[in-house]
């Protein structure tokens, strides 16, 4: 399984970034698809995820406004749009992937790529 994030990059405060993960070797469509943050000296932090069948979709509170979260299956992707990013956004963005239901607790996840740098300033 590989799970590959793209998309980050710099960015000033207020602008916007869409990321990306495209899954491989897994049965996309049967898994929940999560997006994860690490900033630097901070300990990982869910940001957002949806089911398998898109029914189901939870944000961080702090970030519902601003974030959204999409799938496409027939890509195997899932996206995470960023608008009116701010400078704590700076983070490493993981995307995660496990069985059918949406979890927000990182250790339930089975799959994980190595992440996309968002650096956001203001």
């Amino acid at each position: 399984v590989q799970l590959v994030e793209s998309g980050g990059g710099f960015v000033q405060a207020g602008g916007s970034l869409r990321l990306s993960c495209v899954a491989s070797g897994l049965r996309f469509s049967n898994y929940a698809m999560a997006w994860f943050r690490q900033a630097p000296g901070k300990e990982r932090e869910f940001v957002s995820v949806i089911n398998w069948i898109g029914s189901n979709i939870s944000f961080l509170d702090s970030l519902k406004g601003r974030f959204t979260i999409s799938r496409d299956n027939a890509k195997n992707t899932v996206y995470l749009q960023m608008n009116s990013l701010k400078a704590e956004d700076t983070a490493v963005y993981y995307c995660a992937a496990r069985p059918f239901e949406a979890r927000i607790i990182a250790n339930e996840y089975n799959y994980w790529g190595q992440g996309t740098q968002v650096t956001v300033s203001s």
